[in-house]
């Protein structure tokens, strides 16, 4: 099968259909463009919507993906920031592979097709001239014909005049003679034309026009198979993709597997415990006859003998117990206790190690600070031509004393701490009295929130109002728990080397060259704990003091 041969004469139909195949294959490159488009669009939608669902930084939202079920949430949001990624994938690949390619394929096509037409056009304008060409002589032998046959005539009837001079006849026969020669030459540059046209035309249906259509037919065909390979592409690109999206949705799979209800439960124990025991059963009060009102071992509500009671104002809406009470003295004042003594028990442990983690932390920066400007102003006294050493001395001693700061604070919050997890039983009477002030509140809000609790006729529980008792529970008796407490013995004496002002709690200001008790050395964490006159009592760097121990108290 051949076009040469079978469409030998369609020569305009060939051209027509060859702009159709040109057109198809612009139009797939159309379609391949905007799936890419539609690719990149769905990808861009895609990471906005993971990116809308993300917790965001230092936010509740954050602090709410502990929980399994929010942590395969999160995974599945970045699993589909990677599906994402695959489509964009898919339309690079479609815009390198297809799109770029198949464009540059058509411009090199439309210029193959118009050659070859061009050389089509070319054989049938001189196959066309070939043929006026014949026309003309064919035309020009048939005038000479008819001519000679005249002139022919034409002697005839003048030789059979016998009134016609003998000059006459000769003349018309000279003149028949000339228009049969010219007939004659006209019929062989007929003939010879005649077959020059056969011979053009011959090559012309049999080999210009075979060998111009063969190659139009080789350009189509060449195209169909170009646009084949295109669509296989096309599939391929989706397919080298799909392991990849398999992947990320065999993650968002996993993660959905790895959510546990369990653990999730687990965590919310550990977030709201409050750590107090349930209140206990209330015994009966007997009316009848004269007793005395108690509360249950079990309760929270239990106070010390001797106390004052303290009322708050206001009703209680509903059944209000005591271990889910806020502390209405630090709401009322619009403050946060620094040792989160209104938070229960289990709560303000976290608190209080959160506190005590990021004092670590910021203990740790300071003193690797400190040990670089060390380490420089060494530097600067091996070789004093990059810099001087002296002006490190005030970074040093600002960076020295931020440590001793922070070391304090920190050691602050851990005896708090302590004491909340019973490693400390308790503490100074000093350090007590100066942090007393919101344990007293919080223990005495609560027990006697509970105390005061008084059943009304409709069963619910209400709390009598006391504005002096409110009063009272700003300035709480310590005597009660400190009168026992014996001093602890001096094992030693200190001079101040330096003033220090103890701004901190736990913490007590010294001058310059003053001489004061020692009752507790340095444990190691650059404190020491020293008395002055029998009553006051506190911690000062050990830097800022020189120590002198008894050699008795030392060696016990």
């Amino acid at each position: 099968m051949s076009w040469g041969t079978e469409l030998w004469d369609q020569f305009d139909n060939l051209e027509k259909h060859t702009q159709w195949g040109i057109d198809i294959l612009e139009k797939y490159i159309k379609f391949v463009k905007e799936r890419t488009e539609i690719e990149l669009s769905y990808a861009k939608q895609l990471r906005n919507l993971s990116k809308k669902y993300q917790p965001k930084k230092n936010s509740k939202e954050e602090e709410e993906y502990k929980y399994t079920a929010c942590k395969a949430f999160l995974s599945t949001l970045n699993e589909m920031n990677d599906y994402a990624g695959q489509h964009e994938v898919i339309s690079e690949n479609m815009t390198s592979q297809i799109t770029v390619d198949l464009t540059r394929y058509v411009q090199e096509l439309k210029q193959e097709r118009k050659s070859n037409f061009h050389d089509g056009r070319k054989a049938q304008q001189h196959i066309e001239t070939c043929w006026k060409q014949l026309e003309s002589s064919k035309r020009r032998f048939e005038r000479d014909c008819k001519e000679a046959d005249r002139a022919q005539q034409y002697f005839e009837k003048m030789d059979a005049d016998i009134n016609v001079t003998k000059a006459d006849v000769e003349k018309a026969r000279q003149q028949a003679q000339i228009r049969q020669q010219m007939a004659e030459d006209s019929k062989a540059d007929y003939s010879l034309i005649l077959q020059r046209f056969n011979q053009e035309q011959w090559e012309y249906y049999h080999t210009h026009i075979p060998n111009i259509f063969q190659k139009i037919q080789e350009m189509e065909e060449r195209r169909i198979v170009r646009i084949g390979e295109s669509m296989k592409t096309y599939a391929e690109v989706d397919r080298q993709v799909i392991p990849i999206i398999g992947k990320c949705l065999d993650g968002i799979v996993k993660a959905a597997e790895s959510i546990d209800q369990k653990n999730d439960s687990q965590l919310v124990v550990e977030a709201y415990k409050s750590g107090f025991e349930p209140p206990g059963d209330i015994e009966f009060e007997d009316y009848t006859q004269p007793m005395k009102r108690t509360v249950s071992d079990n309760s929270l509500s239990s106070s010390k003998e001797g106390k004052p009671e303290l009322r708050f104002g206001g009703k209680s809406k509903g059944k209000l117990w005591p271990f889910i009470k806020k502390n209405k003295l630090s709401l009322k004042l619009g403050v946060t206790p620094e040792d989160f003594s209104n938070f229960p028990p289990e709560q303000r442990r976290k608190k209080l190690q959160q506190k005590v983690d990021d004092l670590n932390r910021e203990i740790q920066k300071e003193t690797d600070q400190r040990d670089a400007i060390t380490k420089m102003k060494d530097v600067y006294l091996k070789n004093p031509q990059m810099g001087d050493p002296a002006s490190l001395d005030q970074k040093l001693t600002e960076v020295t004393q931020n440590i001793e700061k922070l070391r304090l604070e920190a050691q602050k919050f851990e005896a708090w701490l302590a004491e909340v997890e019973g490693r400390l039983p308790a503490r100074s009477e000093q350090a007590r009295r100066q942090s007393g002030l919101y344990d007293g509140q919080t223990h005495q809000t609560v027990t006697n929130c509970a105390q005061d609790r008084e059943s009304s006729p409709d069963g619910s529980y209400t709390e009598e109002q006391s504005q002096e008792s409110e009063h009272k529970a700003l300035a709480p008796d310590f005597d009660d728990e400190f009168d026992d407490e014996e001093p602890l013995p001096a094992i030693g004496t200190c001079k101040a080397l330096y003033t220090f002002e103890g701004q901190n709690e736990g913490t007590i200001s010294v001058v310059e060259g003053e001489t004061l008790s020692v009752i507790e050395e340095d444990k190691g964490d650059g404190w020491t704990r020293i008395r002055r006159n029998e009553d006051e009592e506190g911690y000062v760097p050990t830097s800022y003091v020189e120590v002198y121990l008894d050699k008795n108290a030392k060696g016990s």
